[in-house]
């Protein structure tokens, strides 16, 4: 092949090439958003739990460490968002970071307190909680904008398991309230009942576990997250008759991080 025609062999390959590789980077920046902004309201979430098993388990520094490092990790994963791709997505990030700034000092000012006199006053808890489920809340509209903006849509299956996650953080976040003794009313008046929440993750476990698009690994995994829901499941529903929250916070913190993995495995096979 002369010198001449490779040339342009190579330049005919690489005008082809270039829009799929744009194609796929438009698309991997409004997957990569999506995934922070998630794993971003798990750990804001998170937060509020360690907060409370820092309460509920006598002020005990393991607890107010996983608090700082609850936080951190929000905070990085807000930091990693890119450019908003509209108007409205601009000004809900903006919302949640200006949120996100007052939850975090407020958050912060309560466990120092904590520290200091061993207890804190319940209204205080009680709009940290609401401040929280305002972020969520926030947090969910941007995640839900962000796709309608950039016409990118989390794959189907991806997009269970980070719900199934999420609704694991909400009944750890819900446990440790209990046995803090500020309850649900504090964590949202209009908190759905645990023993419903409880009800519908086994539900949604059992949907995912049999979804035909699994391969052997992949069920593999979903059997080892099983394994721990189940062992947890028990105290979960009979919360009033045996509290154990160290072992709900352990074990919903491994249920979570094995869906997380399972829905890295989905997102990658695009499912």
């Amino acid at each position: 092949m002369s010198s001449r025609l490779l040339v342009i062999t190579l330049s005919t390959l690489l005008a082809v090439a270039l829009p799929f590789a744009s194609l796929t980077s438009q698309a991997a920046e409004p997957a990569q958003d999506l995934l922070q902004l998630h794993q971003l309201r798990l750990t804001m979430q998170k937060s509020l739990g360690d907060f409370y098993m820092f309460n509920s388990m006598e002020g005990d520094q393991r607890y107010a460490r996983m608090i700082n490092e609850s936080l951190s990790q929000a905070q990085n994963h807000l930091n990693a968002l890119g450019e908003m791709p509209g108007e409205s997505s601009q000004a809900l990030r903006s919302q949640l970071e200006q949120n996100w700034n007052a939850y975090q000092k407020a958050l912060l000012s309560l466990t120092e307190a904590l520290k200091s006199q061993g207890y804190t006053d319940l209204q205080p808890v009680a709009d940290l909680a609401e401040s929280s489920e305002q972020l969520m809340s926030l947090s969910l509209e941007l995640y839900t904008k962000l796709q309608q903006e950039s016409g990118y849509s989390v794959p189907p299956l991806t997009q269970r398991s980070r719900e199934q996650s999420q609704l694991m953080q909400a009944i750890a976040v819900d446990y440790a309230a209990r046995s803090a003794s500020v309850g649900a009313t504090f964590i949202g008046g209009e908190a759905r009942p645990i023993e419903e929440l409880v009800k519908e993750f086994a539900s949604k476990l059992t949907g995912l576990e049999r979804a035909p698009q699994n391969n052997a690994q992949l069920r593999q995994s979903w059997d080892s997250v099983n394994t721990k829901w189940r062992y947890i499941e028990k105290s979960l529903i009979n919360y009033n008759e045996n509290s154990v929250p160290f072992l709900v916070h352990k074990y919903s913190g491994t249920i979570i991080q094995g869906i997380e993995e399972i829905a890295a495995q989905y997102a990658a096979a695009t499912l």
